[in-house]
């Protein structure tokens, strides 16, 4: 399909920088296929049915943008960004550099308290390999002491994210370190909603997708069929799949929060719809014309023209309903992207 049948204006006013408070106060945008409903978060709970099961991915960002000094040999000093985007084992992560052209394979960024990172690649797509001094959990403990959330772009704080994004931009049950962006729809979530669901006979069931910086990034061809996707690394447990399955045999729905959670389960999905166990990369990209086999429906917030995730929904509920719900949303005030309101989607039938 053309690129271009993605696309939508949007008025920056109708980008949130700050999220609903409390999270389950936001909005929430029923599509159905036979119209639209205007409701809130919390009507979730008169959504879902008794043996129905919400898959939440409980992967947990990890503050993947660090500043330091490269130190060169007889060289000057030089101010870095790197946003890491992408783990590749043990110390190693893919990063977008700044200023990335006056970075040489082998040099030393001084990010603080001796924690450091060397340079060991520079990449044909133009980021870097680097290699911390250290990995695992105190990677991940280094990073929590020096690095700063990694907010879309879209998000302005000049001063960079600040400590209420460090709670904001994490969701309540978050779990498995190594996500560089939020799984979104899952902010909207609290304990006492997650509560309400466990009372009405609603199980939650954890699914991982670690969420890489390829997400924001912009959809460059001029086809989907030549559109190359990022991959993602996830897990999904014997005893979750199990359970999905089970659920889905005694005529409960899957409801998946957000496109994460539908690319990990549609990834481990056969085609008669069993989820299997699941562990690896994920490169899945859904457009119009795709069949979910997994997920009977989706929550998730409001997408960017133009991007995977606005081809997943419209693959879901169909492009031309997504795109009259979108201007719905815009008409009456809904808030976009990462920080702003949802939809819970039906799927579209034949008209897909």
């Amino acid at each position: 399909m053309r690129v271009d049948s993605f696309d939508f204006d949007l008025p920056r006013a109708c980008i949130a920088d700050r999220p609903a408070v409390p999270r389950d106060a936001a909005r929430l945008l029923h599509v159905r296929p036979d119209g639209l409903g205007d409701l809130g978060v919390r009507d979730l709970l008169t959504l879902v049915a008794p043996g129905d099961v919400v898959v939440v991915n409980d992967s947990r960002v990890i503050p993947a943008r660090v500043f330091g000094m490269r130190c060169r040999a007889g060289g000057s000093l030089l101010r870095v960004e790197l946003m890491l985007h992408k783990a590749l084992g043990g110390p190693q992560w893919r990063a977008f550099a700044r200023p990335g052209k006056r970075l040489k394979t082998g040099d030393v960024i001084d990010l603080g308290d001796g924690f450091r990172a060397e340079v060991a690649e520079k990449t044909l797509d133009g980021d870097v390999v680097v290699t911390f001094d250290r990995e695992g959990d105190a990677l991940v403990k280094a990073l929590e002491a020096h690095g700063e959330m990694p907010l879309p772009p879209y998000i302005p704080r000049p001063d960079g994210a600040d400590d209420r994004d460090r709670v904001d931009y994490q969701t309540v049950y978050a779990r498995a370190d190594g996500s560089v962006a939020a799984p979104t729809a899952g902010l909207h979530f609290t304990s006492d909603l997650l509560a309400a669901l466990e009372a009405r006979g609603v199980a939650r069931l954890s699914v991982t997708l670690h969420v890489g910086a390829g997400t924001f990034l912009p959809v460059k061809v001029e086809d989907t069929n030549s559109h190359v996707m990022h991959s993602e690394w996830g897990t999904i447990s014997a005893d979750v799949a199990d359970r999905i399955n089970a659920a889905r045999a005694a005529g409960g729905r899957v409801l998946a929060v957000g496109t994460t959670a539908s690319r990990i389960l549609e990834s481990a999905a056969t085609e008669a719809g069993e989820v299997r166990p699941f562990s690896g990369e994920t490169a899945i990209f859904m457009t119009p014309g795709y069949r979910f086999r997994a997920v009977d429906r989706l929550m998730t917030n409001f997408h960017l023209p133009k991007s995977t995730l606005f081809m997943l929904v419209s693959a879901f509920s169909g492009l031309d309903r997504m795109k009259a719900a979108y201007a719905h949303a815009i008409a009456t005030g809904y808030r976009f992207y990462s920080y702003g309101d949802a939809c819970l989607l039906e799927p579209a039938g034949d008209d897909r």
